[in-house]
């Protein structure tokens, strides 16, 4: 939690906030009858909000531990902005005399176990953009208006496309992808607000929402050109100084990459899934973490599908899995000696492998 977080402006200047003030000035602007709520809530939040009070179902897959990061039996680092939008609700059913239409902007630094790749970290920034209203009921056609807004203020000239996605916190939600690089890239997700979420903040009837969330780090990477997330918290002169605007991001020297590939033995009961192994690679380099460009699962092969010479080898027991990871090292502002390679490959090794041989390049 000691992690900066780059969408507070208290904690110093940066393009994700440019992103974020653009957005609430759009949507203000695009509804001058709506009262702006901001709200910068502590990372730590009630597991309710995070998950119950919007919806999700009491056995969802991203409760799990192996996804969400709990700080103790009822709390949690919150995975979205979203576990801001509980307790704002609740403040607006609770004001007297209440304003008939309100944006409710909400943004932060979350925690979330995920892959490790050029657009993905474990700490993303999110932005929760909501409408909630009385003065007329909200449609698809209201939907539709704010994420051209959004996707015009964001992304000038930017083509983008909806598909249909299912959120606890939404009625006809929607994928928001934007074409960059000759790829659909996925932006944010959104909605109708889900009418069981306002009432069980204590909103009546009469209340209506539309609903977004959106990834500022994809944002700020798509509007400037960036291809490498990391970069976003670059300590390196020639890259934070342009992290302060949104203008074109021009490159620096990169470093060469280094790859490392690692053939593991693990347990019938470990996840084997990109999200699992980046984030225990995270956890078993610490503050080295920021070297890895990628990783990649490249395959998994369980104890009945190996021959007898690779069950041997690798000591492999009866339910027992075999699992190939690719390792991509490449630290934004150093050369990786091939020794410094090695060691931070073992590092990841003793923490994935669970047989009885190892295969060590350092030691």
């Amino acid at each position: 939690m000691l992690i900066r977080d780059l969408a507070d402006p208290a904690q110093g200047p940066h393009a994700i906030q440019l992103v974020a003030d653009s957005l609430r000035t759009t949507l203000a602007e695009s509804w001058p009858t709506a009262e702006v709520r901001v709200r910068r809530d502590h990372p730590v939040v009630p597991l309710a909000d995070n998950y119950d009070n919007l919806g999700y179902a009491p056995d969802a897959i991203t409760r799990d531990a192996r996804y969400t990061r709990y700080v103790g039996p009822d709390e949690v680092l919150r995975s979205h902005s979203s576990a801001m939008i509980p307790p704002a609700l609740r403040e607006l059913a609770s004001t007297p005399h209440a304003p008939d239409d309100v944006l409710l902007v909400c943004a932060g630094i979350c925690y979330r176990r995920d892959s490790v790749d050029w657009q993905h970290t474990g700490t993303p920034h999110q932005l929760d953009l909501w409408r909630i209203t009385r003065t007329a009921a909200c449609a698809e056609a209201d939907l539709e208006e704010m994420i051209a807004r959004v996707v015009a203020a964001a992304l000038p000239g930017a083509d983008c496309r909806t598909v249909p996605a299912v959120h606890p916190y939404t009625t006809k939600g929607r994928q928001i992808d934007v074409h960059w690089q000759g790829q659909w890239i996925e932006i944010g997700e959104c909605g109708l607000a889900s009418a069981a979420v306002l009432r069980r903040a204590g909103l009546t009837a009469e209340w209506t929402g539309l609903a977004m969330g959106l990834g500022l780090d994809r944002l700020v990477m798509l509007r400037k050109g960036i291809t490498d997330i990391r970069l976003l918290r670059s300590e390196d002169p020639r890259v934070a100084e342009q992290l302060l605007d949104l203008a074109p991001y021009r490159p620096v020297s990169a470093m060469p990459a280094v790859r490392r590939d690692l053939s593991v033995v693990i347990g019938p009961d470990v996840d084997g899934s990109d999200e699992v192994i980046g984030d225990r690679v995270r956890h078993a380099l610490g503050d080295d973490a920021d070297a890895v460009e990628s990783v990649e699962v490249l395959g998994e092969t369980p104890y009945d599908a190996l021959p007898p010479s690779a069950r041997s080898r690798l000591a492999l027991a009866p339910g027992q899995r075999n699992l190939l990871v690719r390792l991509v090292l490449r630290p934004l502002d150093r050369t990786l000696t091939d020794a410094q390679a090695n060691n931070l490959r073992d590092r990841v090794y003793a923490d994935l492998h669970e047989g009885p041989i190892a295969e060590w390049t350092s030691r």
